[in-house]
């Protein structure tokens, strides 16, 4: 783990659904004085996307520098005339990887910018699996997505923002780390969670490209008691769920609590595969109900919690620009799980081992060659070419090439990509 490091002194504000997160953050960004960095996904032109362009727009006319980077499949439907107005309003706008699309469908499917961090005066990160869009809020209806974030003082801050694609550590000024140091002594603290531990994990396809399924897989060899897992997109490869089995074949009690009314008919086909797997080796599947499921969060025994972008899934492990936060807290994990087990009590149903088919004859084989498949897609996809100039500004003509009458909508871009 190279490269990361713990941090003591941190101050935490566990956010739920956008209710929560977006009034946090614009508020963060209407008192910005100095800068703003937002990596993320999706950035639709809705309303919440239009009110994250009135705040940056406004952050501008006081002087704050404002860079956005956006994902080029994620964020394709974003309006010309809303990437126009930025630009001129002197928003730099950056856009991962954007690729025409043909026949109204968008090839840059692998490889994707799915970080959603946001940074405020090197003072305040936000980090999470919450994207700029309505999708977040129940106004949404009844495919709004239940999901979580964390606002982030502290020392963690200044780390969050060095990995950042936007502001590179030899890009900053001294000035600017002073000025931001001293916002976070002037600050008043406000959150419960106070002095915490915490550590950045972030994926690329360079440098760290097992990062966070590492974390994770300690994290499970750790396990000791309680093991509660929130993932949308739950199909880890064989590695990952041996290290499943082994914690509850060792005592620990492992919860998964995946999709059962997904945003996506596969999501729900993919993970059930494995289901017949898991329970065979003791672990309980609760299959959350009310609302599509979005987190990609963790608690483990008395004091330790992830959060963040990273689904567990190829994609998110092998192949997409994911971050996480890894705590050490028992404040912090107290109310994360709190959360958990509340959708656990309410919204979950625990599936029983008469719920689920038992995998023999050639169902057994199917699944050894899934598991299979699975354990090398790591190696694999290193042949799916990456991207060379990722990051490119966008034009007046859109955010990203487009063929000639090609206009598009959040609601009608053909856009599949997990969140």
């Amino acid at each position: 783990m190279s490269g990361r490091r713990w941090t003591q002194g941190n101050d935490l504000t566990l956010l739920e659904n956008g209710e929560e997160f977006f009034p946090a953050v614009f508020a963060d960004i209407r008192s910005a004085r100095d800068c703003v960095l937002i990596e993320t996904f999706i950035w639709f032109d809705d309303p919440i996307g239009r009110e994250l362009q009135a705040a940056l727009l406004d952050a501008r006319k006081r002087g704050v520098r404002v860079k956005v980077a956006v994902d080029g499949f994620g964020s394709a439907p974003m309006s010309d005339a809303m990437v126009q107005e930025l630009r001129e309003a002197g928003v730099e706008l950056l856009v991962y990887d954007p690729q025409r699309t043909f026949m109204g469908l968008q090839p840059n499917l692998f490889r994707r910018l799915h970080r959603k961090i946001t940074v405020v005066d090197s003072a305040v990160a936000y980090i999470g699996g919450i994207n700029y869009s309505l999708e977040h809020v129940r106004e949404f209806g009844a495919l709004s997505k239940q999901d979580y974030a964390v606002r982030i003082r502290g020392p963690l801050v200044a780390d969050i923002e060095a990995q950042c694609l936007l502001d590179p550590p030899r890009q900053r000024r001294f000035w600017q780390r002073f000025v931001g140091w001293l916002k976070r002594r002037d600050e008043p603290v406000p959150t419960d969670h106070h002095d915490a531990q915490a550590m950045f994990i972030w994926r690329d396809n360079q440098d760290y490209p097992r990062a966070i399924e590492a974390v994770y897989r300690q994290a499970i060899r750790q396990a000791r008691r309680h093991l509660v897992i929130a993932n949308a997109y739950f199909f880890p490869g064989y590695g990952f769920l041996r290290e499943l089995r082994r914690a509850a074949q060792r005592g620990v009690r492992v919860q998964l609590i995946l999709q059962g009314e997904p945003d996506k008919a596969y999501v729900r086909t993919a993970a059930s595969t494995l289901y017949d797997y898991l329970l065979n080796a003791g672990v309980e599947v609760w299959e959350y109900r009310e609302r599509p499921l979005h987190g990609k969060v963790a608690v483990m025994d008395d004091d330790w919690a992830t959060i963040g972008s990273s689904n567990l899934d190829p994609f998110s492990l092998s192949l997409n620009l994911e971050a996480n936060v890894v705590v050490r807290d028992a404040s912090f994990k107290r109310e994360l799980g709190a959360k958990l087990q509340r959708l656990l009590d309410q919204h979950c149903v625990r599936l029983q081992r008469e719920d689920v088919p038992r995998q023999r004859g050639w169902r057994q084989i199917i699944r050894w060659l899934v598991f299979h498949i699975l354990r090398k897609f790591p190696q694999w996809a290193r042949w799916i070419p990456a991207h060379s100039r990722p990051l490119q500004p966008s034009g007046y003509q859109g955010l990203v090439p487009r063929w000639q009458g090609d206009q598009r909508s959040p609601s009608a871009s053909g856009n599949t990509a997990r969140e």
